[in-house]
């Protein structure tokens, strides 16, 4: 079976790889930061905060709630007739609704440099009257990732729940650091702070990197034939 995440010297070599400032850019940050691909593009120049070594990132995401055409109340997907109003629900009216969370995040001092250069070379691009770091559509962003990677040699990755293989894209590098911070620091309190850093509005979705990085069984080995006793100590069978 094939890999199910990149490993460190991989990212390094996939970063390596880039022709461009402004790809290694890209590819440090979605890692460095753990950060979607759509989090990453929205970021401005004023997002930035050299000082304190921070970047302030926008998680935009649409959810559409159903709602009862005669008195609004919220259905769900099951629903035929309305909790409220007792009607039967021939169509529900379909809502969409933009949720915005904000969150700021640390950045290390090799990727500012990156980020100082890339500034100070012109590379921020204008639009709808903001100075954006990357004037790059989603797609666009996934064949760089994907071109670079190959370019490293990097064989296609495993998805660990459809046991489908996929090229390397920039969600692969989220998934990344997620292992990475996982493996340094499987606590709880670790994992609570990795919830954070990653946007996660549960705790089961970020446990799954725990999972995915082999911790979790290793720990619940490791304790199985050591009983309780202190390290270095194991149960006779």
């Amino acid at each position: 079976m094939g890999k199910t995440y990149l490993e460190l010297d991989e990212v390094a070599r996939l970063e390596g790889a880039a022709v461009y400032l402004r790809d290694r850019l890209l590819i440090r940050l979605l890692f460095h930061l753990g950060c979607r691909v759509s989090e990453a593009l929205g970021v401005r120049v004023k997002d930035l905060d050299f000082r304190r070594g921070t970047v302030t990132i926008e998680h935009l995401k649409s959810r559409i709630r159903l709602l009862c055409p005669e008195c609004g109340a919220r259905l769900g997907k099951g629903h035929k007739f309305c909790p409220v109003c007792g009607r039967k629900v021939e169509k529900a009216v379909s809502q969409e609704k933009e949720h915005h969370r904000f969150r700021t995040l640390p950045l290390d001092k090799t990727t500012l440099g990156l980020l100082k250069e890339y500034i100070g070379r012109g590379g921020t691009v204008a639009r709808n009257g903001e100075k954006m770091l990357f004037d790059l559509g989603r797609n666009r962003a996934w064949q760089i990732v994907r071109d670079c990677a190959e370019r490293a040699g990097i064989p296609r990755l495993v998805n660990v729940e459809s046991g489908k293989t996929h090229n390397v894209s920039p969600h692969r590098l989220r998934d990344a650091f997620a292992v990475h911070a996982v493996k340094h620091d499987d606590s709880g309190d670790g994992l609570r702070l990795l919830q954070e850093h990653l946007g996660h509005q549960s705790i089961i979705t970020t446990m799954k990197y725990r999972k995915v990085s082999g911790e979790e069984q290793k720990e619940w080995y490791r304790k199985l034939w050591q009983g309780g006793k202190p390290d270095g100590q194991v149960c006779q069978p």
